[in-house]
């Protein structure tokens, strides 16, 4: 039987063309996720959150030492922005002497933020913080 080289060739690159594709629709996918966070109003937002919300308009203090540093948004779960548009905050879990696992994340100026974000899950799922 003879062999085909080229057919061999074909078959790789078609299948590099379909997991080529599925990279853009997983990535598709993940941007219509971000697309439909949900919200949250500050009223009903923990207590500690809306301490440090008010601390983030006023510029400081804060707690934390790393309260304020860049938020890089490696899974994507928020909108995308150029790096250094967001920033996180710890908001301090009552009876856990560690960071916690619970943060906002605001993007734009650092005292005027155009948007914030509160998670209480260390980063895994975000809720919009309507002000």
């Amino acid at each position: 039987m003879p062999r085909f080289p080229a057919a061999g060739a074909c078959a790789r690159v078609a299948l590099l063309a379909i997991v080529c594709a599925c990279g853009v629709l997983a990535t598709a996918h993940a941007r219509e996720q971000v697309a439909v966070l949900r919200e949250i109003d500050v009223a009903a937002l923990p207590r500690e959150a809306r301490e440090v919300l008010e601390r983030i308009h006023a510029g400081g203090p804060f707690r934390f030492e790393r309260d304020g540093v860049t938020f890089g948004n490696r899974e994507h779960s928020l909108p995308g922005h150029r790096r250094g548009y967001y920033r996180e905050y710890t908001v301090a879990t009552p009876g856990v002497h560690t960071r916690g696992a619970r943060r906002i994340v605001c993007g734009g100026p650092r005292s005027a933020p155009e948007v914030c974000y509160y998670s209480d899950d260390h980063y895994a799922t975000f809720r919009r913080i309507r002000e």
